[in-house]
């Protein structure tokens, strides 16, 4: 069976997900991380307040996309709309890390 949704039905259904990841939210300095675990050295969402940009995670990108059966840039804007919500802040430019690139705030 085959059900249409709107885009702010998905939109709901992808931020109530991403509440259920139970993110840790830390500060270090300007930025703003939203970490799996307190030990954890790997950001899957950084925020840098000032600049308005946000950097996912290559990884929860996939798993957005994967899941919801999305594009990389619904799943990037879904990613960013839930970061804007969360922190009641507004996001001039978003990017997606490379691979290779570790964001380290230890």
């Amino acid at each position: 069976m085959k059900y249409l949704i709107t885009e702010s039905q998905l939109e709901k259904v992808i931020f109530k997900y991403l509440d259920n990841q139970d993110f840790i939210q830390k500060n270090y300095g300007e930025y703003t991380f939203f970490v799996n675990s307190k030990e954890d050295l790997y950001a899957q969402i950084k925020y840098n307040p000032i600049r308005g940009w946000i950097t996912i995670s290559r990884d929860l990108m996939k798993e957005i996309s994967s899941f919801f059966s999305l594009d990389n840039n619904d799943s990037i804007s879904a990613i960013a709309h839930w970061v804007e919500n969360k922190l009641g802040a507004e996001y001039t430019m978003v990017d997606v890390q490379s691979d290779i690139v570790v964001y380290y705030y230890k």
